[in-house]
């Protein structure tokens, strides 16, 4: 009977608490743009009237660009060399990049047509993502290299999750605070809000870009890298869904998050029209106070599973963590009664595991995939796979909004009639939040029950990728070349 190995954490291949808060600080930041968008744009239907086909189609198109804009970002921070680093100085522009747009993108004028809101939203939209992907593709690169030991990059994306889990305790309260008595009406709400939520990226944002520092690497002259090699940038695209462990994780990633997702984008209306027949600040108090609890108890969930994580595995882990969620969402569909509507709360608690859980262990097997593909490829490639898995996320998130909105055609539900939704509508409106997670996450539990890279093999790929060419250097300064 084999016996699990457990290998402890080198001390030069600690990460200094200077380091992991900036890189946590940019954590935050990058959650705030992920989940500002979705929680506010519920306004374009529920404030201007919007058709919600419309509304999932301004969240999809804008993806279209994602689709070339977030793998060539990563591939050119990957080949780039400046004397601040690669990574940095894109983090730098982007964060105030897109603290500014976003604050721009919901100053949306009254008394105008929907085309009017939507080929509107939708070019600033565009714009908007392009900023967020200068910003959200290099730092998450970043991560994945700050230290070879596959100890220490679960610790640090637990570290870093946990701060930016801060972000999820302030935006389920943002319906609440656009529906409420400060504003003349919700889109006044949200014109104000997203002023606020731009200057936080924008100050924020900046934060690892000024104080952290990258490892030293080698890697090809810019000119040379991207220029002459486009391409090497597309057969290395194509090298990248060839690696199957990779593919797992954004199969995993895209069902579980996304469904999350899905189901969350029915929760408002299911509170407002099923629970409080109609109520929008009854359902916005609800709603902030599921929210900020699921979020207080990820909070606690992410050290536990990192914890957990460095003992079993990470495999292990995701497969106990998905489970506890999927009855969490069952419970949801308990806590939705009209005479008690606040046992909903009893749910969070294990919903929070799936979102707790996921983001902390597979931030860190990327890395592990890193050094797997290294030694396949001979080539350090963190910004793209970086890249094209987030670039999977969004990908999710935009068809959870065009979903939404046909879902939502499907169910019957029109906003003309207020608390008289039919009895249908309000029951399919229930399935679509609580049945989505539960049957995405049961397939993402069956592709990770397939991932090969345990601790041992990790810590085999790093040996033998050290035996060929070396020990990375973990340099507290800038490259100067």
């Amino acid at each position: 009977m084999s016996r699990t190995i457990h290998y402890k954490t080198a001390p030069e291949d600690r990460i200094s608490l200077k380091q992991k808060s900036a890189y946590a600080v940019g954590m935050l930041v990058n959650n705030l743009q992920a989940a500002a968008l979705p929680a506010m744009v519920v306004i374009l239907n529920l404030g201007l009237g919007m058709d919600p086909v419309l509304v999932g189609l301004l969240g999809a198109i804008p993806r279209i660009f994602d689709a070339v804009s977030d793998p060539m970002l990563g591939y050119i921070s990957d080949n780039t060399r400046t004397r601040w680093g690669r990574r940095r100085p894109f983090i730098f522009t982007g964060a105030l990049t897109a603290g500014l747009l976003f604050a721009l993108m919901w100053q949306l004028p009254p008394g105008h047509s929907q085309m009017f809101y939507f080929w509107t939203f939708l070019a600033a939209s565009v714009l908007f993502f392009l900023a967020y992907t200068v910003y959200a593709t290099p730092f998450v690169a970043f991560g994945y290299e700050m230290t070879p030991d596959c100890h220490e990059r679960t610790r640090l994306h637990a570290f870093a999750n946990t701060v930016g889990q801060l972000a999820w305790l302030g935006v389920p309260w943002f319906y609440a605070l656009m529906a409420s008595s400060l504003f003349r009406d919700t889109v006044h709400g949200a014109r104000v809000l997203a002023v606020w939520v731009g200057i936080i990226v924008a100050v924020l944002g900046v934060v690892p870009a000024i104080f952290c520092r990258e490892r030293k690497v080698l890697v090809p002259k810019a000119a040379e890298g991207f220029l002459k090699n486009m391409g090497q940038f597309f057969k290395g695209i194509g090298a990248t869904f060839k690696c199957s462990p990779f593919v797992k994780l954004c199969g995993a990633t895209f069902l579980v998050f996304n469904g999350f997702q899905l189901g969350m984008s029915f929760s408002i209306y299911v509170m407002i029209y099923y629970l409080f027949s109609g109520n929008n600040s009854d359902a916005g108090k609800l709603m902030g106070w599921f929210g900020m609890l699921t979020s207080i108890f990820t909070l606690c969930v992410i050290p536990l599973t990192a914890w957990i994580a460095t003992h079993i595995g990470k495999r292990k882990t995701f497969l106990i963590t998905i489970s506890l969620s999927i009855f969490g969402y069952t419970l949801k569909w308990i806590g939705y009664n009209p005479d008690h509507p606040y046992w909903l709360l009893f749910a969070s608690p294990l919903v929070a595991f799936g979102t707790g859980s996921l983001f902390t262990l597979m931030g860190s097997m990327i890395s592990d995939v890193c050094d797997y593909d290294e030694l396949e490829t001979h080539q350090r490639r963190e910004g793209v796979f970086g890249a094209i898995y987030w670039w999977m996320v969004k990908v999710g998130m935009a068809l959870a909004g065009l979903l939404t909105g046909v879902l939502l055609k499907v169910s019957g539900f029109d906003v003309a009639l207020g608390a008289g939704q039919a009895d249908k509508t309000l029951f399919l409106l229930r399935v679509f939040d609580v049945g989505v997670p539960i049957a995405t996450s049961l397939i993402a539990l069956g592709i990770i029950a397939t991932y090969t890279i345990t601790e041992e093999k990790a810590h085999e790929i790093r040996a033998e990728l050290e035996t060929r060419r070396g020990k990375a250097n973990s340099a507290e300064k800038p490259e100067n070349q």
